[in-house]
């Protein structure tokens, strides 16, 4: 197995809807915000080589919405989709496999572009599609809290494309990569869960989406489910905690991962670094 990890990009988003109820005088001293009080988060992608497959983990927000949309979002930074992959020793075609955490914009956008005579065109001509079939049902029955985030130009293409495969349980997809559904952030996210040599790495996505948000009670407005996501969070916490796991951060622009150790207020992060420099 081989394992690759690169930055899309940077982007900046409200500090307190990524924080949810923890006041900004707490969150303030972990995570630094501008004048208009976001905060820079990153669209870490992993490339996951293993048993004849090149299996890219999300995609970014992509560029087919327009100069208004992204003057929202504030990229900056990062090598690109498809720069980071060239950084890896990959291109688009060599990819087999995309696992999408689920259908908001910033984890699958980059999956298709806008084509010459209009329509979308697949970046990874090559590629199969794994989404959860809840997220898959859910984001195609959209609902206003949730709508924003679920673009139909970025869902269309994935059932049109004939290379959608639906996840319907836990479970190993490739080699040494499990699979785990959960209901807290958005119905049907995929949290990879993967055995590379004698380490466990548990790409936490938008579960646990910094190491800032390790706390139990520390979690995003945007989650769905509050008191379902600390429950998934606690649960793969203490797996990590006993078990030695390493958590991969997606939107931590400054710590790719991290151990956990125990703390008189609970599970925090331990050791932290580049994830080369755990492999």
């Amino acid at each position: 197995m081989k394992l690759s990890l690169f930055n899309i990009s940077n982007f900046r988003v409200d500090g307190g809807a990524m924080f949810g109820v923890v006041p900004k005088a707490l969150w303030g001293r972990q995570v630094a915000s501008d004048e208009n009080n976001t905060i820079v988060l990153s669209l870490n992608t992993l490339v996951i080589e293993t048993g004849g497959r090149v299996i890219l983990v999300d995609a970014g927000w992509g560029d087919k919405q327009s100069d208004k949309f992204f003057r929202h979002v504030y990229l900056h930074g990062g090598s690109g989709l498809t720069g980071g992959l060239a950084e890896c020793g990959y291109t688009p075609e060599d990819i087999t496999d995309v696992l999408i955490t689920h259908l908001h914009a910033d984890h699958c956008g980059g999956c298709f572009v806008n084509g010459a005579g209009g329509g979308q065109e697949p970046l990874f001509p090559n590629a199969t599609y794994h989404i959860s079939r809840e997220q898959w049902e859910w984001a195609n029955d959209s609902n206003l809290r949730e709508e924003d985030a679920f673009l139909p130009e970025n869902i269309k293409p994935f059932g049109d494309s004939g290379r959608l495969n639906l996840i319907e349980e836990n479970g190993e997809l490739f080699p040494g990569v499990m699979l785990r559904i959960c209901y807290g952030h958005t119905p049907g996210l995929i949290v990879p869960v993967i055995r590379y040599h004698d380490r466990t790495l548990v790409f936490a996505g938008d579960l646990i989406p910094t190491v800032a948000h390790i706390p139990l009670l520390w979690n995003m407005a945007y989650d769905l489910l509050p008191l379902a996501t600390i429950a998934e969070k606690q649960e793969i916490l203490e797996e990590a905690l006993h078990s030695g796991h390493l958590l991969i951060f997606q939107h931590d622009p400054e710590t790719e991962c991290c151990a956990v150790t125990e703390t008189p207020k609970g599970i925090r992060e331990g050791t932290k670094g580049r994830l080369a420099d755990f492999l």
